[in-house]
């Protein structure tokens, strides 16, 4: 019988995936798996967990939890030779990873999405300090999500993001950059960058058509502009526009981001950090559920026979 582990992340959210846990078992015992519950119980307790699944070549990983639990689940998981599959209900508060991956917190829903069972092979990136699976950014507002209180986003949920961000309105940093990447260089003073793969990043639709196993990221730069940074924000974020002053785009494989601001990196939602930041990308390393209808949209480079990780 095949094996399923379900690490989950009990305080995340609002809880609501634990008080599910018994139809989720019931749900993923019908579809053949012999089932092994494993609550997280410390920061970075997941990473452990996945690497002795991978181990034990475990068949499936049902993970629930936030951005931070997916992301320790890829650090676990990223240098095996043996990768299990990957099903997700995510239960935090932002879930960029989920919504990028059509992947809604209904339980109900997203277990409908499990038992479809439409995979694809993803794309993660290798940084500096870590693995991450959709963004490694620095600058203004990327550090809300590990600053907000808990308190708050369990009262407010998403919303408690937006109260922490208008303390930054007011404080816009000057990054001294360079970035140096497959094909060029860029230079400059800059207030926020990311380093995306994805589509959304902070809940907003950073880049518009994402292909995410290519082997590329997408880096985008905001130039240092005082007195328009919070405008350029505005209509990057909320317009999602192909040009725009002081904004700049460029793909790549790899890059070596230079800069020795205070600041600390934001790696997929979880503080890192300061410095500078070298990224490389692996393609296609995750093997993942995923909504169908962002399968076709996103993922346009799928091997066409089950994949060999035994490299």
């Amino acid at each position: 019988m095949r094996k399923c582990w379900i690490i989950y992340n009990p305080v995340s959210g609002k809880k609501k995936f634990q008080d599910n846990l018994e139809i989720v078992k019931h749900r993923i015992r019908q579809l053949g798996y012999q089932i092994s519950v494993k609550p997280t119980e410390r920061a970075r307790h997941a990473v452990e967990l996945v690497k002795e699944a991978c181990v034990e070549k475990i068949d499936m990983l049902l993970v629930s939890g936030g951005d931070g639990t997916v992301n320790e689940v890829i650090n676990g998981l990223a240098e095996s030779s043996f990768k299990p599959k990957i099903a997700y209900i995510p239960s935090g508060t932002a879930c960029d990873i989920a919504k990028s991956l059509g992947i809604p917190k209904n339980i109900t829903k997203a277990l409908k999405i499990i038992e479809n069972d439409h995979n694809v092979y993803m794309d993660i990136v290798k940084s500096s300090h870590g693995y991450f699976m959709y963004v490694t950014a620095i600058g203004n507002y990327v550090d809300i999500s590990y600053v907000t209180q808990s308190k708050l986003k369990k009262i407010f949920g998403y919303g408690a993001y937006l109260f922490t961000g208008v303390k930054e309105f007011f404080t816009i940093p000057m990054i001294k950059t360079e970035i140096q990447y497959e094909q060029g260089k860029l230079k400059g003073y800059y207030s926020l960058m990311l380093v995306v793969n994805s589509k959304r990043v902070a809940g907003f639709n950073i880049i518009n058509k994402p292909v995410l196993d290519d082997g590329k990221v997408d880096i985008v730069v905001y130039r240092y502009l005082p007195l328009l940074n919070n405008l350029i924000y505005f209509i990057s974020f909320f317009f999602s526009p192909k040009w725009l002053p002081g904004v700049t785009k460029v793909q790549t494989n790899y890059a070596k981001i230079y800069t020795e601001h205070h600041r600390k990196w934001n790696i997929d939602g979880e503080a890192a950090d300061s410095g500078n930041q070298e990224i490389l990308v692996k393609p296609q390393q995750v093997n993942i559920i995923i909504n169908q209808k962002k399968a076709d949209k996103y993922f346009k480079n799928q091997p066409k026979k089950e994949k060999n990780y035994d490299y």
